[in-house]
């Protein structure tokens, strides 16, 4: 759940650059939102969990 809410959050804040400085329209950012919003009911949504947690891991377990 945390990797959800994280995930949007920085999701959310990309998507917010790219309409304040890269020129996004809202409709593109709406369709944006309506393709997640659809993906994540598809058969692939848990695939796509699944390798955003294995990145999530791999990225938490690196040491500097």
């Amino acid at each position: 759940m945390i990797l959800s809410i994280s995930g949007v959050i920085l999701l959310g804040i990309i998507v917010f650059l790219f309409f304040r400085k890269d020129g996004l329209k809202g409709s593109h950012a709406v369709v944006c939102g309506l393709f997640g919003f659809f993906v994540s009911g598809t058969a692939i949504a848990p695939s796509i969990k699944a390798g955003s947690a294995s990145l999530a891991s791999l990225l938490g377990g690196i040491k500097f």
